[in-house]
């Protein structure tokens, strides 16, 4: 875990009982400084005794959600607008994913939000901002200087030839800025 604070759960395909096992088997090994958000299902983080729950914002809405959740869980939305945006944070939500910011293969279809949505999101809700979609390691810099507190970096990692040395040149990537 490398210094990683949080451990994002994103498995869409298990039924709920199999993501459950599998949700509660990470909460068991992960150190305990690290918090366990599950992605898209609120019931399964809640049941699982997850730390939180990332969703979309088409998903359940942020304030009934963040009622669900209860005190001291952690509450992640992901967002494309900046009216989303203001408006998931107005209702409770502690982070937002806010993006994609630079083409990507995946959302070819949406047009990029660009570093201006990026910069007038960070400056108007009061929570943390991560950039995602289309972030390489030159483009670090540039999300962190528009406002967000860090960036998202799946296919950065995943699709890359070596993961381990793809998250050492992020981290440095951060670390220079940071």
């Amino acid at each position: 875990m490398a210094g990683a604070d949080y451990f994002q759960l994103r498995e869409k395909d298990l039924p709920a009982g199999e993501l459950y096992n599998l949700a509660r088997e990470i909460k068991r090994v992960l150190p305990s400084r690290v918090r366990l958000i599950i992605n898209d299902r609120l019931d399964v983080a809640m049941a699982a005794g997850a730390d939180g729950v990332h969703l979309g914002e088409a998903s359940l809405p942020t304030d009934v959600a963040r009622r669900l959740l209860g005190p001291g869980k952690i509450l992640g939305v992901s967002v494309h607008s900046v009216a989303a945006a203001r408006q998931a944070a107005a209702a409770g939500a502690d982070y937002l994913l806010f993006g994609h910011i630079f083409p990507t293969a995946s959302k070819e279809s949406l047009p990029p939000r660009g570093l201006v949505s990026l910069r007038e999101v960070a400056a108007s809700v009061g929570i943390p901002i991560f950039a995602l979609g289309g972030i390489t390691v030159d483009r670090v810099a540039s999300c962190l200087a528009a406002g967000a507190g860090g960036v998202a970096v799946m296919s950065g990692v995943m699709a890359a030839a070596d993961p381990a040395g793809a998250v050492a040149a992020y981290r440095k990537a951060l670390d220079m800025v940071g």
